[in-house]
């Protein structure tokens, strides 16, 4: 083992980092906002087409029996299976809507916090070692390499970095 520390960093450039961070996770939510406005409209247009359907259609819909009447020369049978099948996949889309939507929160939340964090480096501290373990332990507390899936963290790169001078 040498003594020699590495490269000198400056807190700068961790304040940098988190902002780059939290500029990553919001192109993210972004994208994922687009995708669910996208889901969010088709279940509009199904809902507009079951009540087109139904609107256009019979006398029995599941409701309670009436009397028996003969039936009208114009009127058209609803097709409930087709209907209970455009409902299943409203649920579905309604199911990726919400966890979609859930998914923003969380990117929300931690670009929220890197933003907080870089904030705290700026004001609080004035060794880039110490900003350095700040990043590290944020990262590592909030599980943000599962958040980058292209980009290698801080926190990724510690671990990295650790298991390789124990070898």
């Amino acid at each position: 083992m040498t003594s020699d520390p590495g490269p000198s960093l400056t807190v700068a450039e961790f304040v940098e980092y988190c902002r780059t961070q939290a500029g990553l996770l919001s192109g993210h939510v972004e994208r994922m906002g687009d995708e669910a406005r996208a889901l969010l409209d088709e279940i509009d247009a199904e809902m507009a087409e079951i009540r087109s359907r139904l609107d256009g259609g019979a006398t029995d819909v599941g409701g309670t029996a009436g009397p028996s009447t003969a039936a009208r020369p114009n009127e058209r049978e609803v097709d409930l299976e087709s209907i209970e099948e455009l409902e299943r996949d409203l649920s579905e889309k309604q199911t990726l809507v919400d966890a979609k939507q859930a998914r923003m929160q969380a990117f929300q939340d931690l670009a929220a916090g890197y933003t907080e964090l870089a904030e705290q480096l700026q004001n609080e501290v004035e060794d880039g070692q110490e900003a350095l373990t700040r990043v590290v332990e944020f990262e590592a507390d909030r599980d943000a390499p599962a958040y980058f899936e292209e980009r290698q963290t801080l926190c990724e790169a510690a671990i990295e970095a650790d298991s390789s001078d124990r070898k």
